[in-house]
């Protein structure tokens, strides 16, 4: 008869569950052995591929307890076969399968520059679609005034602005205040640029560092968190690594709902 020991493990020394999370592409882990970090780029039977932030690809096992997401030991599994249609859009909106892209409105929504531009339709393209409004880029806000009195909004022509770094004594909140037309709205985040308005964790880095004054405040992000000095590559990492509205901090949602809001309210065509 075959014997059976008793197992006299203390339950505090014993291995706890730890969650399965589908390794689908974009998710951004951590093997903790190599210390290696980048997001899923493929999942094939047995083995995850992984790509970090400057183009490296690494491959390794679906192993239990294998990797890090955000800090926590998860174990990666193959995603199920056969992708499942969304329900919700990137902003978190119903999604609405099928339909169609309306004519673009007369209402424009305005943003400074065009890694504004393409988080915007990352995370609310679809919505935009549905609506009708076109995203334009300014290339800066300086001639803010002359711009609007250029498109001379109107009921049936509403402009939406969203500004960078829109906080009290700025030279960006005196060029908002400039603009007075019932039929324009100017709101703004409080960052310096775009890339800040990406939440630190969904990029893998503890938080966005301080450049000093003086310097170009991108190449700056570049210098000190070791990246390579092209803001156009990091750009294209950091945007990758949005999939929807959570990976954004709420002071730039908050803003880019209420300019969707203003553009398309009754009456805007």
């Amino acid at each position: 008869m075959r014997q059976y020991s008793p197992d006299l493990t203390p339950p505090w020394k014993k291995p706890q569950p730890v969650p399965e999370v589908p390794a689908d592409p974009g998710l951004v882990v951590e093997e903790p052995d190599t210390g290696f970090c980048g997001a899923v780029i493929r999942c094939e039977a047995g083995t995850v591929t992984l790509e970090d932030r400057f183009g490296k690809h690494r491959v390794f096992p679906l192993e239990p307890r294998g990797f890090l997401l955000e800090g926590r030991v998860v174990t990666l599994v193959r995603p199920a076969s056969g992708p499942a249609r969304p329900t919700r859009t990137a902003s978190g909106s119903v999604a609405v399968p099928g339909a169609r892209a309306r004519v673009a409105r007369a209402s424009r929504i305005y943003v400074e520059g065009r890694h504004d531009a393409e988080l915007v339709e990352r995370v609310w393209g679809d919505d935009l679609r549905i609506e009708g409004v076109v995203v334009e880029y300014l290339e800066g806000i300086d001639d803010l005034p002359s711009i609007v009195a250029d498109f001379d909004p109107g009921p049936d022509a509403r402009l939406g602005v969203l500004v960078d770094h829109l906080v009290p004594g700025t030279k960006e909140s005196r060029i908002a205040e400039s603009v007075t037309s019932e039929h324009a709205l100017v709101v703004g985040h409080p960052y310096i640029d775009i890339w800040e308005a990406v939440k630190p964790s969904s990029v893998g880095i503890a938080g966005w560092p301080r450049v000093p004054r003086g310097q170009d405040w991108k190449t700056g992000v570049c210098r000190a968190l070791g990246w390579p000095e092209n803001t156009g590559a990091a750009w294209q990492h950091i945007l990758s690594r949005v999939r929807s509205y959570k990976n954004l901090e709420p002071e730039l949602l908050g803003r880019v709902e209420e300019l969707i809001d203003f553009v398309t309210a009754n009456g805007a065509v």
